[in-house]
């Protein structure tokens, strides 16, 4: 579940909504009596309107507001929740709304600017880490919830391989949209030499102290992954691009669909990182009808869960700990720029009535859940 910083504190900062607070209370509680653990992303793209209005991710004061929320937050709900997700996508966050400005708030920003905002996000992420341990009524589960971008070799060559993980960790100077960024500053307290060569004078300006708040401890990696590339080790072991052959299955959105894209970012996120994994969003849009039973049949997403999770099984019997599944998502919703366009739910909602019709592959996806059914 996703908390939403402006229902909680409508101002960003200071007075509370108690009404918002009660809304998590309820379902929190309404969650555990269906003996369902909650897992909480504290951050998921809903910065409140007057923080932005005083810089937003820009302002140098961003990470100590996060940091002041969480706290609240942790402190609060801490008493039923023990597993905690700082931010979701950063790369989103930055590239989409403040680079290409197709997301919320729009804007268009140079790299050196949008980098800059993205130090001060991280710098949220782990002040934050810090407000969950300082404040945590328990013992807590605390993760991170970037894309999880790589390359997938197109083939069991060990030279494939090599080239696609090289490539998984790769920084391209034009764009933000790459993991090693994102994440050796959580975990190794850096950023990565070939990214700061790539970005070169774009690349923020870190003050003493501001690794050490980034890269606090980790209990785990969460990584949002729905597709990935294919690539293959040209002449010099350089990866070189491959493209999917026509007639190549892909979802509503154009992404190819790969299933073994889990099996490799077991491998590759374990290997550089070694944390344990959770995938944290990973789904697919498909064209759905409602049948004239007034079921919704969509055997494609049924399929699409069953041979993902046989790669994330596959991975585990190979060594990688993964811990935990999250599908995206239990019900179709705004998905930003797109609206209501492409649906991602396991749950049907009709937008004009907000009638919900549980599809085939939720049914599906419960009973896999509850062990009913072999994959």
């Amino acid at each position: 579940m996703e908390m939403s910083w402006p229902r909680i504190m409508p101002q960003g900062i200071g007075a509370i909504n108690e009404k918002g607070v009660d809304f998590y209370d309820k379902l929190i509680d309404e969650l555990l009596k269906a003996d369902i653990k909650p897992w909480v992303t504290i951050y998921h793209w809903n910065l409140p309107q007057a923080l932005q209005e005083k810089g937003g991710w820009q302002s140098p004061e961003s990470s100590k507001w996060f940091q002041d929320y969480t706290a609240f937050v942790v402190n609060k709900f801490s008493d039923r929740v023990s597993d905690w997700m700082t931010i979701n996508e950063p790369q989103v966050i930055i590239m989409h709304g403040m680079f290409t400005g197709c997301h919320a708030p729009g804007f268009k920003l140079g790299m050196a600017e949008a980098l800059g905002a993205g130090h001060n996000l991280l710098l949220a992420h782990g002040r934050a880490v810090t407000a969950i341990r300082q404040n945590a009524k328990g013992k807590v589960n605390v993760g991170y919830a970037p894309v999880g971008w790589i390359r997938r070799p197109a083939t069991n060559d060990p030279r494939d391989i090599a080239a696609a993980q090289k490539a998984s960790f790769e920084v391209d100077p034009a764009t933000l949209w790459n993991s090693a960024w994102w994440m050796d500053p959580v975990f190794f307290g850096k950023y990565p030499e070939q990214g700061l060569e790539a970005y070169g004078s774009s690349a923020p300006k870190v003050n003493d102290g501001d690794m050490k708040i980034i890269s606090q401890e980790l209990d785990f990696l969460g990584v949002n992954l729905y597709t990935g590339s294919a690539v293959k080790a040209g002449a010099d072991g350089e990866a070189q691009g491959v493209n999917c052959p026509a007639g190549y299955q892909m979802n509503t959105y154009d992404w190819p669909i790969v299933p073994d894209v889990l099996y490799w970012a077991g491998k590759f996120f374990y290997e550089r990182y070694n944390k344990p994994l959770v995938i944290t969003e990973n789904g697919t849009c498909v064209s759905e009808i409602i049948a004239r039973d007034g079921s919704v049949p969509d055997p494609q997403r049924s399929e699409f869960i069953a041979k993902h999770l046989i790669e994330v099984d596959k991975a585990i019997r190979e060594g990688v700990p993964y811990k935990g599944y999250f599908h995206w998502s239990l019900l179709d919703n705004f998905e930003w720029h797109w609206g209501y366009k492409h649906r991602f739910g396991l749950v049907y909602v009709d937008f004009e009535t907000g009638k919900r019709t549980i599809k085939d592959s939720g049914r599906f996806y419960g009973d896999v859940i509850r062990g009913k059914v072999s994959l």
